[in-house]
């Protein structure tokens, strides 16, 4: 029976010793109070009552500064929040680092990012502030990057959540964008106004130079054609006339008389057909 009080009392033992540290953990054993080493991902067993294991998360982290409230350089208080993601670096010294070097290293990054906004915005106009977020995220980050190097955190990046300005001074912003967008949509409405009225205004002068080329090709037409024409018109009065007065005609022997009257009207004579063939 002693055996078996034995026996149990050790596996009793052995169980309380076994620690298990996963892929995403580093641990610390501390033996009577003082570090021992640094026991990786896996199975591990120590002494129970003699030593302790404290295991620390090497993952990404993120902490929000949460929303507070800070005087901008054009005394106008602004509500701005900021988070923060960062994680305990892999190595020895960086893993006893974040454990023996600080005190609860995200309540003290939390701090430190609220502190260093208040700094950062508290310099600038609340204008300002909105357009330069880029500056303000590398400027925090690198100042938590320089103040967390020896706690063996690395913060990977900061980003600025919100900069939010009192109620009124927002509703006088809204105004100011509408006000601009309606300017910019009435400026776009009168410049689509004007690029219509000038198609319409080419579209007709184009149809003008249309019609006075036709009337050019139709001048030059009757130029060509109607005038001789006209002419012959006023030969053939003129002979009506004439004939109406009994004006003697004296007809060559031989000749067709329709030539003759022809000819004075200024028509080519008509060409005999002989034996078929015109002369």
């Amino acid at each position: 029976m002693d055996y078996i009080y034995i026996i149990i009392s050790i596996l009793v033992i052995f169980l309380l010793g076994v620690r298990i540290v996963r892929p995403t953990h580093k641990g610390l054993i501390e033996r009577l109070g003082k570090y021992r080493k640094l026991a990786q991902p896996g199975f591990h067993w120590i002494i129970p009552m003699v030593d302790r294991m404290f295991r620390v998360n090497i993952t990404e982290q993120m902490v929000d500064a949460e929303p507070q409230e800070i005087i901008t350089n054009d005394n106008l208080n602004a509500s701005v929040d900021a988070q923060v993601y960062f994680r305990v670096k892999s190595d020895e010294n960086s893993v006893k680092g974040s454990t023996y070097d600080v005190n609860n290293y995200s309540w003290q990054i939390v701090n430190l990012a609220r502190t260093t906004l208040r700094n950062i915005i508290g310099t600038l106009t609340l204008k300002s502030a909105n357009s330069e977020r880029g500056r303000i995220n590398m400027e925090l980050h690198e100042t938590l990057h320089k103040e967390t190097k020896d706690w063996g955190i690395e913060i990977i990046r900061t980003e600025l959540k919100q900069i939010d300005p009192p109620a009124d001074v927002q509703e006088t912003m809204n105004k100011v964008v509408k006000a601009e967008n309606e300017k910019i949509a009435a400026i776009d409405s009168a410049t689509a106004a004007e690029t219509v009225a000038d198609g319409i205004k080419r579209a007709k002068i184009k149809e003008a130079e249309g019609e006075a080329e036709a009337i050019k090709l139709v001048n030059q037409a009757a130029e060509q054609y109607f005038i001789g024409n006209a002419q012959i018109l006023r030969k053939l009065e003129a002979m009506e006339t004439a004939l109406k007065v009994n004006t003697k005609i004296i007809v060559p022997t031989g000749a067709d008389l329709v030539n003759v009257v022809g000819e004075m009207a200024g028509i080519t004579p008509v060409q005999k057909k002989t034996n078929g063939m015109l002369k």
